[in-house]
């Protein structure tokens, strides 16, 4: 039975790749690896989610993220008239998969919108959480690409129309309790998404404010324009 093993262990030795005798005469390994290995025989890092940056290979095959959003810079219009009012430029810029939570961001993504680009990365330094800095950059990235890629002059001619988050993938995990007792944790993850237009931002982005008299009367005209329903 020994024999048998030995035997074995003997036909699945690795032969040693040709040029392994050059590291007894004090050549360095990283000149053999790079002039006498074939390829076959050249040491490569290992794949990693923490090296790489972004979700596992397992756990995200499939999930390439939202890809529509992006879609909307390919858009072609038709020519304007002459008389018509110059179409104002715009750029849909995202980031996907952010290691944060999509109702943390909210408050950040609601933060900006509606402001001029140089407005709102002068409040983004300022704002002490960890989601303000993935809203900077991708405020930058969309600025560049509007530059570059779409036509708009002036950089500092840009203003937030939209600002907003997506829920992204949730991972579980399990958490030590006391007792012996184990507990749930979840890891979520969220897309941004924000459209810069060329322009001046408005005054009022929201709602103008309105006087007690004037909601009042919004309010009258509301429940005098009500009509019940399958009714003459």
């Amino acid at each position: 039975m020994m024999q048998k093993v030995i035997r074995q262990m003997a036909q699945l030795r690795l032969q040693a790749p040709p040029g392994a005798a050059l590291l007894k005469t004090g050549e360095a390994p990283t000149a053999m690896l790079s002039h006498q290995h074939p390829p076959a025989f050249q040491v490569k890092s290992l794949h990693t989610a923490a090296s790489a940056g972004f979700l596992c290979a397992k756990w995200n095959k499939y999930n390439y993220g939202p890809r529509k959003w992006l879609e909307y810079n390919k858009t072609v219009h038709p020519p304007q008239e002459t008389d018509e009012e110059p179409r104002k430029a715009y750029v849909c810029h995202m980031r996907n998969n952010i290691k944060y939570s999509p109702d943390k961001m909210w408050y950040i993504a609601a933060f900006v919108r509606g402001m001029s680009v140089d407005e709102a990365l002068k409040q983004l330094n300022f704002v002490l959480k960890k989601g303000a800095t993935d809203v900077k950059e991708t405020i930058l990235e969309a600025q560049q690409m509007a530059v570059e890629r779409h036509n708009v002059e002036y950089k500092s001619n840009l203003w937030i129309a939209e600002s907003f988050v997506g829920k992204g993938r949730v991972f579980k995990g399990v958490r030590r309790h006391g007792r012996g007792r184990f507990g749930q944790v979840e890891y979520k993850h969220c897309h941004y998404f924000v459209r810069l237009e060329e322009g001046e931002p408005p005054q009022h982005y929201y709602q103008e404010p309105q006087t007690p008299e004037q909601q009042y009367e919004h309010w009258l005209e509301q429940m005098r324009s009500r009509k019940i329903t399958n009714s003459l």
